[in-house]
């Protein structure tokens, strides 16, 4: 399957949980399985990564916050309505 079909939509980045395993960060930032790993074993990923034993997660909003994407109840960098 071609990494481009894995990419994850709007939609799905928004119903994500407060915290994902590595393999749906690395879905979520276009990034291979191997990679993924490896840049978080070398603290080179993108995104602040959670070690619990021998697992990996990222939060979801660190994951938002590196796409540029927000929550619609977010009123952080936007104008107050008059």
């Amino acid at each position: 399957m071609a990494q481009a079909d894995q990419e994850m939509t709007h939609e799905e980045l928004m119903t994500l949980p407060v915290t994902v395993p590595l393999e749906t960060a690395n879905r979520a930032l276009g990034i291979g399985r191997t990679r993924g790993y490896d840049m978080a074993k070398r603290e080179a990923y993108p995104v602040r990564v959670l070690r619990h034993g021998r697992r990996y997660t990222v939060s979801r909003y660190d994951l938002h916050r590196h796409l540029g994407v927000a929550d619609e109840g977010d009123v952080h960098g936007r104008a107050e309505a008059a």
